[in-house]
């Protein structure tokens, strides 16, 4: 095998288009021995570690940023939003040792070429709100344009809790949207021209993790004449990534996390099969690719939280990639969910943490008219209540050293490899919560009847799992009474929150939701 893993053939097109799955490539042997305890430790003195430069920021940029978020006005929230530029020359990467599927990789800077990109930062408006963490997202560009989709999740509780959050343009896709206009097309009342004058550049995706590190090195060292957090100190650096985004994420934890040491931990959601390549991404040629099976390393020093839908394990792949949890590595498989749900789509443009009507299940196959219209209902599930526990989990993990607790996967059997189900249809095993564990419908990542290969079909209704409510008869089959499923669902997430896979404030919400509805009701 020569230094650089061989690429085998790639994926069709339409499937790396939609699913954003990273090529197969051959897997190759390790040689690293860092030192697990400062590997990708940030100020642990690991010599291994190589220093990047922060990027050059302009702004804020006057006006409101393009990117598809929350609508909400974060003002009375005690939050505010500013968008800045970052340029700097970033670095493609090669391979030094021959990667394989336990992620232990080693790389080296090769090209060199000129960027220029934006970020878009959320943040407490008053410095005594923070909390000390700002979590780092990458954009994700699935649909080509960036789309901020941890943050969609998550953003009630990273609000309550007092987190900045930063999200980074780190790919090609995203920046020529912003420069074409295209992303602003999408957004009622955007500005189309926001972005040529400021003059944004994009070498490729080979150079996306390098800007992505700089971005962050800036956020810890901002220059003193422009720093896009404020006044806010920053303690700790959380890395984030969900989907597409989760691949690029795999790869950089295994290659970047320990070559940079720059961030406290990684959130890594919803990965699909394999990782993303070293060099080459959306629409390009693999020139650096990684194996089909790839597994977080186990000698970071920092802690990783993988957070996963029943979509991702077969739809999208990551099952053969599962690894045990260990005590930097915590797994968690969320029964009833899907990759992309309903509250992914709709809901949560306008949830600010206060209305209980995000807790429904409802059947609902057109959440956003004229984009994506589903043949059957998408998935109402959990999601996002769990994502959010995962993130304080995260934060309390990197705090204080308390690890979050280890979870059952969701339960698997057979060949091929099938979810095995209870007798109403719902998945078992996994992160239990009301949804599965006092249910009104049957909630899976699986079942649209739709083809993910068709490239014609740009909707990724395949990735949104279905909702089936149950009918009258199998309600009576389960409660006695409206009252009786009040109390089941008081039941089940109370020991969701015990368990530490449902926050308080959350379950609150779900609980009232139930005791404000009437399962009986003629719909």
């Amino acid at each position: 095998m020569t230094a650089l893993c061989r690429p085998l053939p790639k994926l069709s097109p339409a499937r790396y288009m939609l699913c954003l799955i990273g090529a197969l490539l051959i897997g190759c042997s390790d040689g690293s021995d860092d030192p697990r305890s400062t590997l990708g430790v940030p100020g642990a003195g690991n010599p291994a570690v190589v220093s990047v430069p922060g990027a050059a920021l302009e702004g804020p940029v006057p006006g409101e940023p393009v990117i598809v978020s929350t609508f909400f006005s974060l003002a009375s929230l005690g939050y505010q939003r500013a968008e800045y530029f970052a340029a700097g020359t970033a670095n493609a990467y090669v391979n030094r040792n021959e990667f394989k599927p336990d992620g232990r990789w080693q790389v080296q800077a090769s090209d060199a070429a000129d960027y220029k990109t934006r970020i878009v930062v959320m943040r407490p408006s008053d410095p005594a709100d923070f909390n000390g963490s700002v979590v780092v997202e990458w954009l994700n560009v699935s649909a080509g344009f960036d789309s901020a989709p941890d943050w969609g999740m998550l953003h009630t509780e990273l609000i309550r809790q007092g987190y900045a959050w930063v999200g980074v343009s780190a790919q090609k896709e995203g920046v020529d949207a912003l420069n074409d206009g295209s992303a602003a097309a999408l957004i009622p009342g955007a500005d189309a021209m926001r972005y040529t004058a400021g003059g944004l550049l994009h070498p490729g995706d080979a150079y996306s993790y390098d800007i992505y590190s700089q971005i962050a090195q800036t956020l810890r060292n901002p220059p003193a004449n422009t720093r896009p957090l404020g006044d806010l100190q920053v303690e700790r650096l959380i890395a984030a990534g969900e989907s597409q985004s989760a691949d690029r994420m795999m790869t950089y934890v295994n290659a970047f996390a320990p070559l940079h040491a720059l961030f406290d931990g990684y959130f890594v959601h919803s990965r699909l099969s394999g990782s993303a390549a070293l060099q080459g991404g959306l629409f390009e040629e693999d020139v650096v690719g990684t194996p089909d099976v790839v597994r977080v390393r186990d000698d970071l020093g920092v802690p990783v939280m993988m957070l996963q839908t029943e979509t991702d394990l077969f739809v999208l792949g990551s099952w053969p990639s599962n690894q045990p949890d260990n005590d930097q590595f915590r797994l968690w498989e969320v029964a009833g969910t899907a990759h992309a749900d309903l509250y992914t789509f709709l809901d949560n443009r306008f949830d600010v943490g206060t209305d209980p009507s995000v807790a429904a299940v409802v059947e609902n196959a057109n959440p956003i008219p004229g984009i994506i219209e589903c043949p059957v209902a998408v998935n109402a599930g959990p999601q996002h209540w769990v994502a959010k526990a995962a993130i304080a989990a995260l934060n309390r993990w990197i705090v204080d050293g308390t690890p979050p607790p280890m979870a059952e996967r969701l339960a698997v059997s057979g060949e091929p490899p099938a979810f095995e189900l209870d007798a109403l249809g719902n998945v078992l095993g996994g992160v239990r919560t009301p949804y599965v564990e006092a249910p009104i419908a049957v909630l899976s990542g699986e079942g649209q009847p739709q083809d993910p290969f068709n490239p014609e079909d740009r909707n990724f209704c395949f990735l949104s799992g279905t909702t089936q409510l149950f009918d009258a008869a199998t309600l009576a089959s389960l409660y006695a009474s409206n009252a009786d499923y009040i109390s089941a669902v008081a039941a089940s997430a109370d020991d969701a929150v015990s368990k530490g896979f449902l926050l308080e404030e959350d379950a609150a919400l779900i609980k009232t939701h139930a005791e404000n509805s009437d399962i009986f009701a003629p719909r």
